[in-house]
């Protein structure tokens, strides 16, 4: 079954965009809608201009390239608003998650739940309310609850995978968050394309799994730091790491060579924002532990 389409009002027209209702009334609701969505769209386009959402941003093109290799149509535009309204989505939550706040996954599903997306003053002050809410605009429909429940299973792989005691058991539960991730992406615009495409599926959870693999090898050795690990990496956990990315990596190029430099693209995009986002961190923990030494010689 196919979500409905929103109303023109509800859709997001470019990253921290919202479109703007085609119908011009003069009533006090109407007049009171298009406030609302002013303000909506202010709060959307400051998180959207943030750096460290670029990536995510980024990631809807590179998809749409996928979408174009498979030759298959659909509007464009509207597959670009509705995915980055995703991926913001995505960068949002997990920036909360990697600050020590896993309980951010319970109360996104607490908001999915409500199921009639709302906007209000309240929502403007936490950006993770903000993006979900933008969110649930984009799949209300027929496949609402199915894709609510494709995020209450990401959510609980999520835990699973924080509660890993091996590397082998952490690969693997990262795996299956990126390739959960990638297919819910696929829903979501499944009703925007001509047809069903399995092949599409395919590609975009195989290309999310290494993505998450990806992410881990930058992120692993801060992850422990910052106490989001519960083993400790050594490097027989870097070598198991990089072996099932570069394993799964290089299947995934043989499979689709005409797609090599996109992905190449897409790895050197992800460490170089990866990096940037961890920066702050390496130097608030040298700054701390350089004023611990300090401390310490006083």
């Amino acid at each position: 079954m196919r979500p409905r389409t929103n109303s023109a009002a509800d859709r997001i027209s470019s990253p921290g965009l919202v479109s703007q209702s085609h119908r011009q009334t003069k009533n006090a609701d109407s007049l009171s809608c298009d406030s609302q969505s002013a303000g909506l769209q202010a709060a959307y386009r400051t998180i959207a201009k943030d750096p460290k959402y670029k990536h995510f941003i980024n990631i809807p093109d590179r998809i749409i390239r996928c979408v174009d290799y498979f030759k298959i149509d659909g509007d464009r535009q509207a597959i670009k608003a509705r995915l980055q309204s995703f991926y913001l989505f995505i960068g949002v939550v997990d920036d909360a998650i990697d600050s020590g706040q896993i309980a951010t996954g319970a109360r996104v599903l607490n908001y999915l739940d409500g199921g009639t997306p709302k906007f209000d003053e309240g929502s403007r002050t936490s950006n993770v309310e903000l993006v979900t809410e933008i969110l649930k605009r984009q799949i209300s429909g027929d496949d609402y609850w199915l894709i609510v429940e494709k995020f209450r299973r990401l959510y609980q792989e999520v835990l699973r995978e924080r509660a890993a005691t091996s590397i082998e058991y952490y690969i693997d539960r990262r795996q299956l968050v990126g390739s959960l991730t990638a297919e819910l992406s696929y829903l979501l615009i499944s009703s925007l394309l001509k047809k069903d495409s399995e092949a599409l599926r395919y590609l975009m959870k195989d290309v999310g799994a290494v993505g998450c693999l990806v992410d881990s090898l930058i992120d692993l050795d801060s992850d422990y730091r910052l106490g989001l690990l519960v083993f400790k990496p050594t490097l027989r956990s870097y070598a198991k790491l990089l072996s099932r990315t570069m394993q799964l990596g290089l299947g995934l190029s043989l499979k689709h060579p005409h797609l090599c430099l996109l992905f190449l693209q897409a790895i050197f995009d992800n460490i170089r924002d990866r990096i940037s986002r961890n920066q702050p961190q390496v130097e608030a923990c040298l700054s701390s532990e350089g004023k611990e030494q300090a401390a310490s010689v006083a």
